[in-house]
């Protein structure tokens, strides 16, 4: 993270917030065991519900003056701001969930998703803590811890077969997805550039390197 992240929320809500966001592994660990549809029969409504709350703290002072009281030490500046009428990154996490699900496939879902909550924790906490050498638009200590866990995830996440150049995929994946989580401040929200990033990478990779992989994971509904 960057100094100017620093002043945003106080570093103790911080850890609250990656605490309540770490919640949000649920999804890619629930899904693994779940069909496409009805992880979306269960993450559609939820977002539906989401941005009317968005909507409505946004639009009815009375519920926006409610939300902040319950909700408000836990935003960041720029998601308190009522002109810029911006999301909550809880909602951006609904958002990504349900593009990711739609777009592909379930192993890549798994990574993508469990990618964005624990490297994105562990960038924000290790990069505010420690972050003392500035690399792109925020610290280069965040964007290696991003990187470094969401490396061990790529070691315990489910394989389609196991092969050694999906784990080569996987590691290349994560590595772009700490740069999209670095370079996303200020203008997209990570929630939605990590995870978007990573399935993307191991999508084309996994098109280009092993095109013949039936893209599915046995012994789990797809």
């Amino acid at each position: 993270m960057t100094a100017s992240d620093n002043g945003s929320i106080d570093y103790k809500f911080e850890i609250l917030r990656k605490g309540i966001h770490l919640c949000s592994l649920s999804i890619p660990i629930a899904y693994y065991y779940m069909t496409k549809e009805l992880a979306l029969s269960i993450l559609v409504p939820l977002l539906v519900f989401s941005l009317f709350l968005e909507f409505a703290r946004h639009y009815i002072k009375p519920m926006g003056r409610y939300f902040d009281l319950l909700f408000g030490f836990l935003l960041r500046e720029h998601e308190k701001d009522s002109s810029k009428k911006t999301l909550s990154g809880a909602t951006y996490v609904f958002i990504s969930a349900v593009i990711t699900i739609l777009i592909f496939p379930k192993v890549i879902v798994v990574l993508a998703f469990s990618v964005l909550i624990i490297g994105d924790i562990a960038a924000a906490l290790i990069g505010r803590r420690f972050g003392k050498h500035k690399f792109l638009a925020k610290s280069l200590e965040g964007t290696l811890a991003f990187f470094v866990f969401s490396s061990f995830l790529v070691l315990l996440t489910p394989k389609v077969e196991y092969l050694f150049i999906e784990y080569i995929i996987g590691f290349a994946a994560v590595a772009v997805g700490a740069i999209a989580e670095n370079i996303a401040y200020g203008w997209a929200d990570d929630n939605l550039t990590i995870p978007l990033s990573v399935g993307a990478v191991m999508w084309i990779l996994y098109s280009l390197l092993l095109p013949n992989l039936p893209m599915v994971l046995s012994g789990v509904p797809n």
